[in-house]
Formats: C-alpha cells, structure tokens, sequence
C-alpha cells in the first residue's frame, strides 16, 4: 500500500474526501517527523513507538574489494510495533 492508497481508505473509513484525508495524512506525518527532529518519541497505543536512535562510528568492509572502511556515527529511526500489531501479523 502506498500513501494514495492509504489517503484514499482513510477517506472512505473516516467519511472524508480525498482531499482531506490526504490533509490529514500529512499533517500526521510532518507531526511525527517534527518529534523525531526534537529527539522525542512517538506512541501510538496498540500500534507502536517511533523512535530515533543513535548508531555509534564503525568499521564496515568494501564488499567489492574487502577494504575495511569507516562508517560515521549518525541517527536513524526505529519503530517498535506495539502488542495488538505484533498479533495482528502472527
């Protein structure tokens, strides 16, 4: 499923267009990517947590030529599906 996708069953189940809905959509989105950028995290109860974590500096390896190479220490975001989504998919 794709973002239109998802706009448009948010506006059949919500009773909205798909203008709207897809308002809606992306204010949900660029409130969670703020929060991230903040360093805070995400709850949506029963769904899961969004979170960013911290990868430290590393060493990886060339996969072409077997080198070793370093990789710089940066931020990533997680996500942690919460219970009922977990046994949604099991």
């Amino acid at each position: 499923m794709r973002k239109p996708d998802l706009a448009a069953a948010i506006a059949d189940k919500a009773d909205l267009s798909k203008d709207q809905a897809n308002r809606v959509l992306n204010a949900v989105l660029d409130e969670i990517t703020q929060a991230l950028s903040r360093k805070d995290t995400v709850t949506l109860v029963g769904f899961g947590t969004f979170l960013q974590r911290h990868r430290g500096a590393r060493t990886g390896k060339n996969p072409q030529t077997g080198d070793p190479v370093q990789i710089k220490a940066s931020n990533t975001v997680s996500f942690k599906p919460g219970k009922s989504l977990r046994d949604s998919v099991n």
